[in-house]
């Protein structure tokens, strides 16, 4: 186990990112102490039995003394949380979040932030469809992208904080990079936000044509709507304030992508068998750029796994 980077990290919101940090510090180190809070009661009751590190009952409390404070809620909710917790954040503390839209976050975060506590927003690119405090676990962030969308700072202390972080997220397993908010979002935008919008919105239309619970859809759904309705699973209040919140680059990737759409539709309705062949292939492609970079595997994956 790693030498500890802070002293005491506080969590706030107690779900699947916020309780795979605590189980993740526990098993690779990166703080002495966790402590944990979420607004919903009955969530800290459940997280007290199965989370490593210490719940509390107020937000003041968890905050207090912490070297390094991590917001794991809704991107919506940045804004408010920030202002409850300012007033007890000491000297040169470190604001994070783990918010899948950094522009925004960024933005609503630095409104309330005190000039004593560091703001360095994050993203670690990790997660699965479930939620909740028995989500969580400890090898969630191992070997997974973590990316830092710092303030345009050069003074020592906050590239200090800065370098303290990213040595926290490191120790957790995760690989870290620095990019500019827009960039984040744009990028975010097309690699994650725009496929879960196709997923929700492929499986309500399936659930439109009949009854998913009792029709043909269910019985007889190949991989690709497995894995559709897997993403659709996602929690329903985290996707639909990152969609509020990174709209203008949802919006854009969207109409590239109708327009795309729209030429494999003519594609088909003229019978154009060498377009659908240059596009299958060109994707054929980018999965097998995916799986040399190490970030999948070619292994056959029916959602069938005996070991999830």
């Amino acid at each position: 186990m790693s030498d500890p980077v802070f002293n005491r990290v506080a969590i706030i919101g107690i779900g699947l990112l916020g309780s795979s940090i605590a189980h993740a510090v526990k098993a690779y180190g990166g703080a002495d102490e966790v402590r944990l809070w979420d607004r919903d009661e009955d969530v800290r009751a459940r997280a007290a039995r199965i989370v490593p590190g210490i719940v509390t009952n107020t937000a003041a409390e968890v905050v207090q003394d912490a070297d390094c404070i991590i917001l794991c809620t809704p991107v919506g909710t940045l804004a408010s949380v920030t202002e409850t917790i300012a007033p007890h954040l000491k000297d040169g503390a470190i604001l994070t979040d783990v918010g899948s839209v950094k522009a925004k976050a960024a933005a609503d975060m630095s409104s309330t932030c005190p000039d004593h506590v560091h703001l360095i927003p994050g993203h670690p690119i990790a997660g699965t469809e479930k939620s909740g405090p028995e989500a969580g676990f400890a090898s969630l962030f191992q070997d997974a992208w973590h990316i830092l969308t710092p303030q345009a700072r050069t003074d020592t202390p906050y590239v200090s904080a800065q370098d303290r972080l990213s040595a926290f997220w490191a120790t957790l397993g995760a690989r870290v990079e620095t990019m500019d908010a827009a960039r984040h979002d744009r990028v975010l935008a097309i690699t994650s936000h725009l496929p879960h919008l196709i997923a929700y919105n492929i499986v309500s239309t399936a659930h439109d044509m009949e009854s998913v619970e009792e029709g043909e859809v269910v019985k007889y759904s190949a991989g690709g709507f497995r894995d559709f309705t897997r993403i659709a699973a996602s929690d329903p209040t985290m996707w639909r304030d990152v969609f509020l919140t990174n709209k203008e680059a949802v919006l854009e990737t969207l109409g590239r992508f109708s327009e795309d759409l729209a030429a494999l539709q003519r594609a088909i309705r003229w019978g154009d068998g060498d377009t659908l062949m240059k596009e299958f292939t060109r994707a054929r492609g980018i999965r097998k750029a995916i799986i040399e970079a190490g970030l999948d595997t070619a292994e056959a994956d029916f959602g069938r796994r005996k070991d999830d």
